[in-house]
């Protein structure tokens, strides 16, 4: 039977407390959380279901280049029409070849990409990412969050699907985004909502052929911090069990996302049967018993470790911020582009065939030797050693780049030796520039070793272009 055998997480770095929406709108915001996940100006679904996928693979010892089906789930995809899931896989490094679906529309997504995945075959990996955002002053983008879960499915995963089960019941307003807009709303109705939750939930466990009355843990959709339990009694689990699979009060409501991350946190303190639900307003749940016959190797990072400010919040999501200048800038077109994507996506450099010589990117004649033979593609495994290092500060950026600094201030950039693909540091190696994604100075040093981290690089003519930034390692979570 098809099971699990690797599962990464990802949840940005910095956070917002909720006491700072508190104190901005002198009212109580979202129930039982305690801070919110806020990704960065250069984060969205794509890049934290990366991270969370090259976590997950990394877990189960599978390289990317194996896996036969991708899915990927999210209510927030980089745009509202466009196969997101094809750029998941050129930055993972999935195959063309490989099946690949993607699954949306409400916040049970995930739990139905992990149902249709089970009976896969071959090396499977199902990404469950949301970054929902709410109306500034709204219980929503109180409790609004952002995150990434991943698993790895394999033929021999100690983690199996026991059982699966559907409900719904047309409950109409209780979550929804309106066509063209980015916040999730609700009609406010608080115990119609709560019901419709209680009630859907326990119905796609009901159906379950399965006891999950001594499960270690119960992974719900969370939109916030309490309504998962008050789901307890309905489910004949304890508060405690529910506690085990929540992670809403550290990370927000991360839509589709929240009961991976719970999962992946149950797994992680060591939970061998686990009760995951899927729940979307409107409203509908998938449910899923999984019980492990071994540990199950995570790969995960749960919380964030910079604060920000009410404003700096606001900045980087992008709530305050002005728009892209016009003119300037090195404009290149999409075409253009989308012909260097196996190097910003995935660092594929080339090797010289006359003498060797490492060539990022592999273009035009040798440096080394001036050959024109051509390069074999070698791909880098995005670890490397800073060179040279500055600040662009305010005003300095090109203007397809003032967006990002608008929201997330100056930001460093480097000259990066990238190591060979033996992943040392010398003479096989090739210099590039790159920006910095975080440093705990303001600049790296001279020497201080870096790895490549996917990120939004800038958008254009509405196309959002992917590519690869660097972190400190000392900075690396």
């Amino acid at each position: 039977m098809t099971g699990i055998a690797g599962v990464g997480a990802y949840v940005p770095r910095l956070y917002l407390p909720a006491e700072a929406y508190r104190e901005a709108w002198d009212k109580g915001g979202a129930a039982g959380v305690e801070r919110v996940a806020v990704a960065d100006a250069d984060e969205d679904t794509l890049t934290m279901g990366t991270e969370a996928g090259r976590r997950a693979l990394s877990a189960a010892d599978i390289d990317a280049g194996a896996v036969s089906h991708l899915a990927f789930a999210t209510t927030t995809p980089p745009a509202d029409e466009e196969e997101a899931v094809v750029r998941l896989a050129s930055l993972l490094g999935v195959p063309s070849n490989a099946t690949m679906q993607q699954y949306g529309g409400g916040t049970r997504a995930g739990a139905v990409a992990l149902a249709a995945a089970r009976d896969v075959a071959g090396p499977t990996v199902v990404i469950v990412a949301d970054n929902p955002a709410g109306a500034p002053e709204s219980d929503q983008a109180a409790g609004s969050g952002a995150g990434a879960a991943a698993l790895v499915l394999t033929d021999d995963g100690p983690l199996t699907v026991d059982a699966v089960g559907e409900y719904s019941d047309p409950s109409p307003g209780t979550r929804f985004r309106r066509r063209g807009s980015t916040e999730t709303e609700s009609i406010g109705i608080t115990q119609y909502e709560r019901d419709a939750y209680t009630s859907t939930v326990g119905g796609a466990v009901d159906v379950l052929d399965v006891d999950i009355s001594d499960v270690d843990a119960a992974a719900l959709t969370a939109p916030d911090g309490k309504i998962p339990y008050r789901a307890a009694r309905t489910l004949g689990v304890s508060t405690a069990t529910i506690a085990s699979g929540t992670v809403v009060s550290q990370t927000g409501d991360i839509g589709a996302a929240s009961p991976f991350l719970g999962l992946a946190s149950a797994l992680d303190d060591g939970a061998k049967s686990v009760l995951l639900v899927g729940y979307g307003g409107g409203s509908g749940a998938t449910s899923l018993a999984l019980s492990a016959s071994e540990d199950v190797p995570v790969d995960a990072v749960f919380e964030g470790d910079v604060e920000l400010s009410y404003a700096e919040a606001l900045r980087r999501r992008g709530t305050i911020t002005g728009e892209e200048p016009e003119g300037g800038g090195a404009y290149v077109s999409v075409p253009t582009w989308a012909q260097t994507i196996p190097q910003r996506h995935r660092l594929v450099a080339g090797r010289c065939r006359a003498c060797g010589a490492l060539s990022f990117p592999p273009e035009g004649a040798c440096f080394e030797c001036g050959s024109l033979d051509g390069y074999d593609e070698t791909r880098l495994p995005g670890t490397g050693t800073v060179e040279a290092a500055t600040v662009i500060g305010q005003g300095g950026a090109p203007p397809e780049f003032v967006e990002q600094q608008q929201r997330s201030g100056s930001f460093p950039v480097a000259v990066v030796a990238l190591d060979g693909p033996d992943g040392d540091a010398g003479d096989d190696s090739a210099s590039i520039p790159a920006q910095v994604a975080h440093t705990p100075a303001e600049t790296p040093d001279i020497g201080d070793r870096v790895e490549a981290v996917p990120r939004r690089i800038y958008e254009q003519e509405g196309v959002v272009r992917y590519g690869f930034k660097v972190v400190p390692t000392e900075a690396r979570r």
